[in-house]
């Protein structure tokens, strides 16, 4: 019996470590449970951000919704979309430029800037007026830029063109000007140098938002777009000196008319017959035309001949009168030696009547004109009008105008 207990012993003893080996992991378990550990924890690790994203996101929605309904429920709290407002030239630029000259609009008046609306049914019609100022800054930019409808900052910023080396800086003046209520005057503002260096011989003025007011209402989330003025081109100032006058003054110099060129030939030929002034050439034009056109050649032709005579005309001819005096009559003239009224021992004839007279009348009065004429340097000088002399004057320039 006893030795029967001892196998039986023994065999408790062999189950008992065969259930340890059976409890104790292998080690295949045990490499696959890191790697399931590590997997788990790298899974984990790429989806917190997504999970956290995909958190605020839904965070962020609701709140909009929920500041949405607190919005239409109550308009003073509504916000705009952000606006896009347009800096523009409010004129087009007085032309030609010339270096060292004051650069002023078509009118002649000083150059402004005006902020309005870009999109909308309202898009560049309107000035904006904003709540706060806004500084400007007035630019060079190429003749070539842009070459598309829509731009960038940057673009606009790289095309912006400096003085030549060793030369002064290239627009000189008020340069930085501030905006309010959506407009903005530019002071006195001109060029040191021609455009004739650059590759496309020609400038833009531009005007950009260097500063908005700091504090409230300071422009947040507007995007303010430049402005630039057509492309021109800047003449050194010694061009000034061959330019045309509009219009010509009676004591301008001949070759200030269209197609005339100082020293050129017409402009010797004119000289050549005492013509030196736009009065001379329009007292030879009244008295006799076709000497004029004669003395102008064939060189000139028609349509010169034409642009020449329309610039001349255009010529302010003030007020002065001129009168002739003979034993028993007195002429008066306008600047041009256009009669305007004669005086026959008494008598008084106006423009109007002239031309009604009888052959031999009228070939009289054109005789005396003449005889004025070289004689003008004689003839009594008026600067102030009498009453009735005023309308003769005015019927006297629409006549000559015809």
């Amino acid at each position: 019996m006893a030795a029967k207990r001892f196998f039986e012993g023994d065999d408790d003893e062999d189950q008992k470590n065969q259930k340890k080996l059976k409890t104790r992991p292998s080690f295949a378990s045990v490499i696959k449970e890191v790697v399931m550990v590590n997997f788990f924890e790298n899974f984990c690790s790429a989806l917190e951000p997504m999970l956290r994203r995909a958190v605020s996101e839904e965070v962020e929605n609701g709140l909009r919704r929920r500041c949405t309904r607190s919005m239409l429920r109550c308009p003073s709290l509504r916000m705009s979309p952000p606006t896009s407002l347009q800096l523009t030239f409010g004129k087009r630029l007085s032309l030609p430029i010339f270096t060292g000259t004051k650069i002023v609009d078509a009118d002649a008046n000083p150059l402004q800037v005006v902020l309005v609306e870009r999109g909308g049914d309202h898009d560049g019609k309107l000035p904006t007026s904003l709540p706060y100022w806004i500084k400007l800054e007035i630019v060079v930019l190429d003749g070539d830029f842009p070459n598309k409808e829509t731009w960038t900052n940057d673009e606009f910023m790289k095309n912006i063109v400096k003085e030549r080396s060793g030369k002064r800086p290239l627009l000189a003046g008020d340069l930085n000007i501030a905006m309010r209520d959506g407009v903005a005057s530019v002071g006195d503002i001109e060029f040191t140098d021609n455009s004739s260096w650059i590759r496309s011989r020609k400038f833009r003025l531009g005007a950009r938002v260097m500063q908005v007011q700091a504090g409230n209402g300071n422009g947040e989330g507007v995007l303010f777009r430049e402005a630039m003025t057509e492309p021109f081109v800047v003449k050194d100032h010694r061009g000034e000196l061959y330019k045309k006058h509009h219009p010509p003054a009676l004591e301008d110099e001949v070759w200030r008319l269209e197609k005339i060129g100082k020293g050129g030939a017409f402009h010797q030929k004119l000289a050549s017959q005492g013509i030196n002034t736009v009065q001379h050439f329009l007292k030879l034009f009244i008295i006799d035309p076709s000497k004029l056109r004669k003395i102008l050649g064939v060189g000139m032709s028609e349509k010169m001949w034409e642009a020449t005579l329309k610039h001349a005309k255009t010529c302010v001819m003030g007020s002065k009168l001129y009168k002739y005096h003979g034993n028993s009559y007195t002429l008066t003239f306008n600047p041009i030696c256009q009669l305007l009224k004669a005086e026959f021992n008494g008598q008084v004839y106006y423009q109007c009547h002239f031309k009604r007279m009888q052959t031999n009348g009228e070939a009289y009065i054109e005789s005396l004109v003449k005889d004025a004429y070289a004689k003008w340097n004689t003839l009594e000088e008026m600067d102030g009008l009498a009453q009735d002399d005023t309308a003769l004057l005015t019927q006297g320039e629409v006549d000559y105008l015809r």
